[in-house]
């Protein structure tokens, strides 16, 4: 039987691509609130003809959720999609342009299917409703279902209609939940849940005597900085609501204790600030919406209360039992705050694998955040809230050189990790912040002792913090998607690596090598060549795992597929030719011009299977070179010999050494009993 195309129907030519105009006149990163919303609007304009060069069906509309601009023009336009006016989860994409505005790569979600046969559910929504309510988390107070919303779920293998339900209200620990539980809309099922709310942890009068933006005059000042519009208010007791902003007469605040209530309010306004301008500073981001505003820290005084939350435009800090330790500490800050960057960027839901690079996410910009403040009385340190000794027997909360030290997060990647709470999920990435940072082995940073192992007992050597932490942000902004895995993750960093860092091989090198010291396999993305081919010099061919769907190849219809009947060399799409036990010719090629110096060569890898029988060659497969008017044939697969286990091929392009060629890999099957050719992870490089 023919295999389906299971992804998005295919656009026949990268020249589709073409048409669709370069978005913007400067980088969304850094820019100012009027730049950025044109910016914005350049890519709402032609989010139709993007959808039309990526072959998305007619009912699916492209909403643009953010921009970057490269300094060489090229850009990577972020999209959340809708189909049949239903909001989509899980159908979020990046779609990454050169400076002329074709497409030449796609960074999708899940499958990267949203079509749905039907959007007229079988469950009422009151049934949804009533599911929720009978798995709501225990100890829930105050818990009201705000709305039982029809949407499709894009986030697992086929896209569904879904019922996306929100439970808000408090935990037995006063922590607020945004709860969002997602219901087939056919058989009840639920499939999935997360929270709006990331929780942290953290503590207060940490930061010592410091300046902090404030306005006014006396006798009446405000904890208020008017550059971006940080501001602190005092909840007085409650868990919700806005609060009253702090105020004082002589503009001193605080003084250095819980028995002043604008103590923990400085602490938490300094953080703000803090984190704030390292974003601006060192990753030239304006804010958690990149838009120049600032963000609310709200002091809560109360009841028993142990947790910091984000609940999307604010910070809000407890206090613990007794009114003694209001959570204002500085990693904190930059903790929660990245929450807000994690959900305005790549949007990692807070469940699996992405659950825990969402948290991991915090952790990492948290500590740069400390690093970067530099703050004499909270040293900077790869502990997490170490100043609120927290954790068993007054240690810090987590271990970023060692993760499992806290007795429950994990060192290393495995297939179970995703089953974990997020705080703990996170440890390996959070591993591979500290190797990727500082590098293995044992060594003492600003008088902390460290003794970071690896998984696979190599040796590590670190790239630096200020590379790691702008790799991370790079990929967190660019690469990844709502529910990205680690593999993605790893995939991402590499190729952030060699953006960055084109010039240094040994920086790319080096965190690939931290991502195998925790246990994460290599993917398509190498530091050698794009997609995983071979060569040593940069690979030429765009797209070349396939991992994209149809784009820069021409491909029969199908032929480029996510299908799980036949498996692909890395990730989940291939060029999957013949399967049809019927006359067929289908084909993929795409032209690139031949490094004139070095070896060039095409590489790919071949796995093959047939139901034919005997010596006769009935299905073919070759491999081939158009360089103008001529054809050559450089190798060529049949029925005969097959092998279902992927091989690597390689071939000379020495002949064509400076020309702009068309590699073709072109399949013919007869009229009976099917044979495959699966190639992937091609590649000219020199």
């Amino acid at each position: 039987m023919k295999h389906l195309f299971t992804g998005l129907t295919a656009v026949a030519t990268l020249a589709a691509a073409a048409l669709v105009p370069a978005v913007g006149a400067q980088t969304a990163v850094g820019a100012s609130a009027p730049d950025r919303a044109t910016l914005l609007a350049g890519a709402q304009v032609a989010a139709a003809r993007t959808g039309q060069a990526l072959g998305l069906s007619a009912g699916e509309k492209l909403v643009v959720k953010d921009v970057i601009r490269d300094a060489d023009g090229a850009t990577h336009v972020r999209y959340d999609r809708t189909f049949d006016g239903l909001r989509v989860i899980g159908g979020d994409l990046v779609a990454h342009q050169d400076r002329a505005g074709a497409v030449r790569s796609v960074t999708w979600n899940a499958s990267g299917k949203v079509a749905i046969a039907s959007t007229t559910p079988a469950l009422a929504a009151s049934a949804a409703l009533a599911t929720v309510a009978k798995v709501a988390p225990q100890g829930l107070r105050a818990a009201r279902a705000l709305r039982g919303e029809l949407v499709v779920y894009a986030g697992g293998k086929a896209p569904v209609l879904a019922y996306d339900v929100v439970t808000e209200g408090l935990r037995a620990d006063q922590t607020p939940t945004r709860l969002h539980t997602v219901v087939d809309a056919r058989t009840g099922k639920t499939l999935t849940s997360w929270d709006d709310i990331q929780e942290g942890t953290g503590n207060g009068k940490y930061v010592g005597t410091v300046a902090i933006g404030t306005t006014g005059a006396a006798p009446t000042y405000t904890m208020k900085d008017a550059p971006v519009g940080n501001f602190a208010t005092d909840l007085k007791g409650a868990t919700s609501g806005t609060g009253t902003t702090f105020t004082d007469a002589d503009d001193v605040w605080g003084n250095g204790a819980v028995s002043d209530r604008a103590t923990a309010a400085v602490d938490a306004h300094y953080g703000a600030e803090k984190t704030y301008d390292f974003y601006n500073t060192v990753l030239g981001r304006a804010g958690i919406y990149n838009n120049g505003t600032g963000v609310r820290s709200r002091v809560h005084y109360g009841n028993a209360y142990s947790n910091a939350f984000w609940d999307g435009t604010q910070m809000t800090y407890g206090d613990g039992a007794g009114n003694t330790s209001p959570l204002t500490e500085l990693d904190v800050a930059g903790h929660e705050m990245s929450h807000g960057v994690t959900e305005n960027t790549a949007g990692l839901v807070y469940t699996g694998d992405a659950g825990g690079l969402n948290e991991a996410t915090s952790d990492i910009f948290g500590t740069s955040v400390e690093f970067y403040a530099n703050n004499p009385n909270d040293v900077p340190d790869y502990n997490i809230g170490e100043l609120i000794k927290l954790g068993p027997g007054g240690t810090p909360l987590r271990y970023m050189d060692k993760p499992s030290k806290d007795g429950a997060s994990r060192d290393c990647w495995s297939s179970t990790l995703g089953s974990l709470d997020p705080h703990y999920s996170s440890g390996p990435l959070n591993h591979w912040f500290y190797l990727a940072s500082e590098g293995s082995g044992a060594k003492t940073i600003n008088g902390v002792s460290y003794n970071s192992p690896t998984c696979d007992a190599s040796t590590v050597t670190g790239v630096g913090r200020d590379k790691a932490e702008k790799i991370w942000y790079r990929t967190l902004s660019t690469y990844l998607t709502s529910s990205s895995n680690y593999a993605a993750a790893r995939n991402g960093a590499i190729r952030s690596a060699k953006d960055l860092y084109a010039t240094d091989p040994t920086v790319c090198a080096n965190i690939a090598a931290s991502f195998s010291a925790i246990g994460v396999p290599a993917g398509t993305e190498t530091c050698g060549a794009t997609g995983g081919g071979g060569g040593t010099g940069t690979n030429l061919l765009l797209n070349p795992g396939f991992e994209s769907g149809n784009v820069s190849w021409s491909a029969t219809a199908g032929a480029i597929t996510n299908s799980t009947s036949r498996p692909a060399h890395a990730g989940s799409w291939k060029l999957w030719l013949g399967g049809n036990g019927r006359a067929a010719t289908e084909s993929g090629q795409q032209t690139v011009t031949v490094p004139a110096a070095g070896a060039p060569a095409l590489t790919f890898w071949l796995r093959t299977d047939t139901a034919e029988t005997g010596t006769t060659a009935y299905d073919t497969m070759k491999v081939q070179v158009v360089s103008g008017t001529t054809t050559t044939t450089l190798a060529t697969f049949s029925n005969v010999g097959t092998n279902a286990t992927f091989t690597q091929k390689s071939y000379s392009l020495a002949a064509y050494a400076g020309k702009s060629v068309t590699v073709k890999f072109l399949m013919v099957e007869d009229s009976s009993l099917q044979t495959s050719f699966v190639v992937d992870d091609t590649s000219v490089a020199s």
